[in-house]
């Protein structure tokens, strides 16, 4: 990740954020869209790309636990360990809502997905703005979720989204996505 934090793409893409742009970044299997989560017009923007239901939700990413600490209050010291456990890595969890997520991440969820990742370019731009951001996948509804740069472009080409550099990890699906409370899969990997 060293590298990654002095890439002058990866300090582009972290003003992009701060300034309330959507960025289009690789994650472990595909590229991702994201912004800052407390951006209420941000998020709103990536729902309308994607032509996604504010009722579903999207997922925070971190580039470690501490960036999510202020959403994990609440949980067992159990719930954190396994947490711990899992990150950082390709396991989105859906924990319990405490009050910190704003509607606009949660959609009309009591819930909330969060994940670190392990992808280098994600713990950069994650490290970088200074906490977790948005973390959905950069398709159109219904399409399938765009695994290189130029899919993105196709996607979405008339979209002033600014790129981060890389390329996508070698996951062949999107993470996993289990309730931390019940352990179920939500979503297979």
């Amino acid at each position: 990740m060293q590298h990654w934090l002095l890439n002058s793409k990866v300090i582009q893409a972290t003003q992009a954020l701060h300034r309330g742009e959507v960025v289009a970044y690789p994650t472990e299997a595909v590229w991702g869209l994201g912004c800052d989560p407390f951006d209420e017009q941000a998020v709103f923007k990536i729902l309308h790309l994607k032509q996604r239901p504010y009722k579903k939700g999207v997922i925070l990413v971190a580039a470690n636990i501490e960036q999510l600490l202020p959403f994990l209050k609440g949980l067992s010291n159990e719930h954190l360990h396994t947490l711990e456990q899992s990150w950082p890595g390709p396991n989105t969890w859906v924990i319990p809502h405490n009050g910190t997520a704003p509607p606009w991440v949660r959609g009309v969820h009591q819930s909330l997905a969060v994940r670190v990742s392990d992808h280098p370019v994600v713990q950069a731009l994650c490290t970088r703005f200074g906490g977790p951001i948005v973390s959905t996948s950069a398709n159109p509804g219904g399409l399938p979720a765009a695994k290189t740069q130029l899919q993105v472009r196709k996607y979405f080409p008339a979209e002033p989204l600014y790129y981060a550099p890389g390329q996508v990890g070698n996951l062949q699906s999107p993470t996993q996505i289990r309730d931390l409370l019940s352990g179920a899969v939500l979503r297979c990997a």
